[in-house]
């Protein structure tokens, strides 16, 4: 898993390329709570467009930086669903809870 992470105004914008799971899951939120806590962040865009696989680990990441947030009256979106990956979403029920937009820009002006 690489993991790409940049700052848009006051949105954490962090760019997920290859498999969420186990194995790297850990790593994705250390490295993406740690720049929350440190820029004082309360907005957080996930791009997906490069993962390629996402196991029930990726959901545990998404739903603990979506509460994380949410203490602080944040939001969390995704953005570049797809596949399989958007079917994990889908059946997990998350779209209940996290926005979902077709691109960066639109997360960016909507969130």
């Amino acid at each position: 898993m690489y993991i790409k992470i940049d700052k848009n105004d006051d949105k954490l914008i962090v760019q997920l390329m290859g498999e969420l799971d186990h194995h790297s899951a850990e790593e994705v939120r250390n490295k993406i709570d740690e720049r929350i806590d440190r820029e004082k962040i309360n907005k957080l865009i996930m791009n997906f467009s490069g993962v390629t696989f996402m196991d029930s680990s990726g959901i545990g990441v998404v739903i603990g930086r979506y509460k994380k947030l949410a203490l602080r009256n944040g939001a969390v979106g995704v953005t570049d669903v797809k596949g399989s990956v958007k079917r994990v979403f889908e059946l997990s029920g998350m779209f209940k809870i996290i926005k979902m937009f077709d691109s960066v820009e639109e997360a960016v002006n909507k969130l």
